[in-house]
């Protein structure tokens, strides 16, 4: 029975985070690049960022996530450019991905600092199963794969992102490509054929004082399959070097999906969070999530790290650490 329990609340807090199908993280506010191509050059400094989150710790299989990703620009600061890969385990499933991203950064209206950008990216995804780490009913079903299977597809994304001094607000899909590749392929292999995710995110900069700086976000992600989620943030800046703050993760009713049990819970997770710059170039950041659902009784939450590092140069403008 207890088995079973930890198995149904896995699969709710699954399904409230869309799926599961795109890696999740909690920190993606200070690295836009994971969601949305339009934001590479953002930080206009060469700059080197990476992700690693362990989900529900200590359930067997739980996700496991690192993504690393690199980028800088080009063309005076009108061109963006970003190389991200990612590895995602969930169970005996695994995602090895790489993309290259291009943005155009268009200047609008008379401030340096208000750009609208438009980006696209072209990559690789390497969609896996491990049938060793499967523990069927059944030893001789013909469904379970022996040793390692895998399906190769091309990729591409898509995404606008717009920021000045004060406001930033974007939007994105993925999964533009791989959604379309042969269902054969994938049902063959017992693997998960990609969906589409889109990604709606804005957030705003509200000064308290001289050195104390409110900032509230949201994220709203939905792939048109599982439950529409919203993430709603809230951090606070201290002297321009420690970020704290919190957010509260959702299921939302936006548009009608009949397919969906109707009495899924919608409450999904509270984060922590703290983002430290620990010099001008080397920030590092740290999450943790706690499921408020009935997952929450069979996990040890979630634990997320990220470090940036940032490469300055003399000649380009410098932001400051207000968004990232």
């Amino acid at each position: 029975m207890k088995k079973l329990m930890i198995t149904i609340g896995i699969c709710t807090a699954s399904l409230l985070s869309v799926a599961q199908q795109d890696a999740q993280f909690s920190q993606y506010m200070f690295n836009g690049i994971y969601i949305n191509p339009a934001y590479a050059g953002y930080k206009e400094q060469l700059n080197l960022h990476s992700f690693y989150r362990n989900q529900w710790t200590g359930v067997r299989g739980a996700p496991k996530t690192f993504s690393f990703a690199v980028d800088a620009i080009a063309n005076d600061g009108n061109v963006g450019l970003a190389l991200q890969v990612a590895s995602d385990v969930v169970g005996a499933q695994n995602t090895l991905s790489a993309y290259a991203n291009y943005a155009y950064r268009l200047r609008i209206g008379q401030s340096e600092s208000s750009r609208l950008a438009f980006g696209v990216a072209a990559g690789i995804i390497q969609h896996g199963i491990d049938g060793a780490k499967l523990n069927p009913y059944d030893g001789n079903d013909p469904g379970i794969p022996v040793g390692t299977e895998s399906v190769l597809t091309p990729d591409a994304r898509a995404g606008v992102y717009y920021s000045d001094d004060r406001f930033y607000a974007g939007f994105s899909v993925d999964n533009l490509i791989a959604q379309y590749a042969s269902s054969d392929d994938f049902r063959e292999k017992g693997i998960r054929r990609p969906k589409m995710h889109y990604y709606l995110t804005a957030g705003m900069l509200f000064p308290l004082s001289e050195d104390i700086l409110l900032k509230p976000s949201f994220l709203l992600k939905d792939d048109r399959g599982g439950p529409t989620s919203l993430d709603i943030n809230s951090f606070v800046l201290l002297g321009n070097r420690i970020w704290i703050g919190a957010s509260y993760r959702t299921g939302v009713s936006l548009y009608s999906k009949d397919y969906l049990q109707a009495n899924l819970p919608k409450e999904n997770a509270l984060v922590g969070l703290v983002e430290l710059f620990a010099t001008d170039r080397l920030r590092i950041g740290y999450a943790y999530d706690h499921n408020l659902n009935k997952a929450g009784n069979f996990n040890n939450g979630s634990h997320e790290i990220s470090i940036g590092f940032f490469f300055k140069r003399k000649s380009s403008r410098m932001l400051s650490p207000r968004y990232f």
